[in-house]
């Protein structure tokens, strides 16, 4: 974590930047000011807060089924690893528009291959919810 300062050349600024980096407890805040300034680019993402209602649909429906306390914390977790999953897709994506921002191959590869790592997780909490769900109802 670091803050950038601009090198000074004499004259103009330089688009490069000197990074210092930040160490002991200054370095705890500053991760969670990065963390919290990700967080509020992520919300802005539609897929992000259509995952954040499953979120929160799916803690309510396992409490209406009875669902144990492991059977909670795996869902979080899978939950938690989906937001990680769906930051860095938006991460990849916003580099590629950035670094090419015409249309091309490999920028489209880099693209789909994080949707896909999302799809996979959405898949993986589905079933998980889904097993949930319905081995409380049927083993009740």
């Amino acid at each position: 974590m670091s803050d950038r300062k601009p090198k000074k050349s004499g004259g103009e600024p330089l688009a490069s930047t000197v990074i210092q980096k930040k160490t002991g407890i200054a370095h705890l805040f500053a991760a969670g000011q990065y963390s919290a300034q990700g967080f509020k680019r992520l919300i802005q993402e539609a897929a992000f807060r259509h995952e954040l209602l499953a979120f929160v649909a799916g803690l309510i429906l396992f409490v209406l089924v009875g669902a144990s306390l492991f059977e909670f914390l795996g869902f979080i977790v899978l939950m938690m690893l989906m937001f990680s999953v769906e930051a860095l897709n938006t991460a990849i994506e916003e580099l590629v528009d950035r670094i090419s921002p015409e249309i091309s191959t490999v920028g489209r590869n880099a693209k789909d291959l994080g949707s896909f790592a999302v799809f996979c997780l959405i898949i993986a909490n589905g079933a998980f919810a889904a097993y949930v769900v319905i081995s409380r109802l049927i083993f009740v």
